[in-house]
């Protein structure tokens, strides 16, 4: 059982007052005290799927004060508290005085066990509040409700029609003798399939094993005709502006990592080798020595700190969202967009200071096997901020909200 208290923060007449004449917001909603139990759990569980939010009883749509008239009220929504919500709580709860009538101020903050039902009927329905109104959360918004609340790694689920064909066996070759030094290496398919099956980078459906997500995006072959949103997409743009006229535009798609031979010798390039390859091609140029004998590369944007910032996007996405990781090049800066808002309690500020609560382990450990990832969480202040710093003087930007991670590197 899951109990939370609340705390209010002092409210008084003048504050409830501004948030009556103000109206309902994603943060707020009126009730009057007859509504039915399953009314006032299903707007508190909206609220606490989302930021938090106060419900003001005895006070109309409208915004008129109607006042409470229900005896034992606090006891009422304390039992609805108790047996219609799941995980429990125990919210806020406090009377107030407008016009002469008693209304009743109840303050959900955001849970940390989301996601948070509705328990009534036989059935456990999840609300989310999207903007003045709490609605029933779709598939997908479900799913990155188990996500923030920790209980589920969607990198792990399986990506429908995959099978083991579809992954590079050199890849996974490479990985599992030349990076996990593995003494002896499967000789059959069954083998193989179990080998990542044990490591999720596959997934036992019965007599059809699947790959996980993490498992396509690493090794797959084409994993874009599995899963639309595991690639890349890159565009350069002439001026400060999105335009219609574009210098270059590629849908970049392929296994996350490179390969090597086995002397350890890169062979292939892997995804993030491509996109590399675009920002050498477009944002730096050759130099020529003063003995016109050796040439050096200027680049416009620390290597380092686009080679960190693209990782970051790749391993801290959220798998849920139908889009693809955008970097796109101005003449004036370089933007990589990350889909999928920060974990729980992560601010950009607190990101920019090294905390992570890793949305993708797998992910995270397979790249830093292979040397990728370093440190978790330090490569946003020391290769990103320190690197763009020490390369050009600029300070990177960094811009979170519920629908993605954007970060400006300038030129």
């Amino acid at each position: 059982m899951n109990i939370i208290s609340f705390h209010g923060g002092g409210m008084n007449r003048e504050k409830i007052t501004d948030w009556i004449r103000n109206g309902e917001n994603s943060g707020m909603e009126f009730k009057r005290d007859d509504i039915r139990p399953e009314q006032l759990a299903k707007e508190i569980v909206a609220f606490l799927n989302f930021k938090g939010g106060r419900v003001l009883l005895g006070v109309d749509d409208d915004g008129s004060v109607i006042g409470i008239t229900r005896s034992g009220l606090e006891q009422w929504v304390m039992n609805i508290c108790t047996h219609l919500i799941h995980p429990r709580i125990i919210p806020y709860y406090e009377e107030c005085r407008i016009d002469d009538r008693k209304i009743a101020v109840i303050t959900a903050d955001m849970g940390i066990s989301k996601p948070y039902v509705l328990r009534h009927a036989e059935r456990e329905s999840v609300y989310i509040r999207v903007g003045s109104t709490s609605r029933l959360a779709t598939r997908e918004e479900q799913m990155r409700l188990f996500q923030e609340g920790g209980f589920l790694h969607v990198e792990t689920l399986p990506a429908a029609g995959t099978k083991f064909s579809h992954l590079d066996l050199r890849r996974i070759r490479d990985y599992f003798g030349r990076i996990r030094k593995m003494d002896e290496l499967p000789q059959t398919d069954t083998e193989w399939i179990r080998l990542l099956i044990n490591m999720e980078y596959m997934t036992d459906q019965g007599d059809k094993p699947l790959c996980t997500i993490a498992g396509l995006v690493l090794f797959g072959r084409k994993p874009k005709r599995f899963l639309p949103q595991a690639g890349l997409e890159w565009v350069v743009f002439p001026g400060t502006e999105k335009d219609y006229d574009t210098k270059d535009r590629a849908s970049l798609d392929g296994p996350m990592v490179g390969l090597w031979d086995e002397t350890g010798e890169h062979t292939e390039d892997g995804l993030l080798d491509l996109l590399m390859s675009k920002v050498r091609q477009h944002a730096s140029c050759e130099k020529l020595s003063e003995n016109l004998l050796t040439r050096s590369i200027i680049w416009d944007y620390s290597p380092e700190a686009v080679r960190e910032a693209v990782i970051n996007a790749v391993v801290h996405r959220d798998w849920t969202r139908p889009s693809d990781i955008e970097v796109s090049l101005y003449a004036d800066r370089m933007e990589i967009i990350s889909p999928g808002s920060l974990p729980n309690n992560v601010t950009v500020e607190r990101m920019k200071q090294g905390l992570r609560i890793p949305r993708n382990p797998i992910l995270i450990q397979t790249l830093k096997d292979y040397g990728y990832v370093e440190h978790i969480g330090m490569g946003v202040r020391n290769k990103i901020i320190r690197g763009m710093k020490k390369h050009n003087g600029t300070e990177p930007d960094f811009a979170a909200d519920d629908m993605q991670l954007l970060v400006r590197l300038k030129k």
